[in-house]
């Protein structure tokens, strides 16, 4: 499947809400209404692409987020403020905040990084 994701401009609404605790606030990219190459997405799947975004920008990070005494984290935090991360598709909590879609996920929720979100697509089953 060609990338729903064609460009990697997000919106990053002012006086955002900052996380607390291990959480990580995320801003997802719009779906456009096509893709890269033209095809026009029919309403369900852009509405269903929406939903399992999988590709987020990281906007803030909670202050106990990557504790450095814990095992799992020893190499140090696996994202950053800016960073472009995959997620798990319906990971964490989905909310719009000042017209724009956000998630707080949990700090281990980061799966990746990406260096270009436009290559990103969700396999077919």
């Amino acid at each position: 499947m060609t990338s729903v994701y064609s460009t990697a401009e997000v919106v990053v609404p002012q006086n955002h809400p900052m996380p607390t605790g291990y959480h990580i606030l995320v801003v997802l990219p719009k779906v456009e209404d096509k893709t890269k190459g033209g095809v026009i997405l029919p309403t369900d799947i852009k509405n269903r692409e929406d939903i399992a975004s999988i590709v987020a920008k990281v906007v803030a990070v909670g202050p106990d987020a990557y504790p450095e005494g814990e095992a799992r984290f020893r190499n140090g935090a696996w994202c950053q403020i800016d960073d472009w991360v995959l997620i798990s598709k319906y990971s964490g909590h989905r909310f719009e905040y000042d017209n724009v879609e956000m998630r707080l996920i949990n700090d281990d929720s980061v799966l990746a990084t990406v260096s270009n979100p436009t290559k990103v697509s969700r396999a077919n089953s």
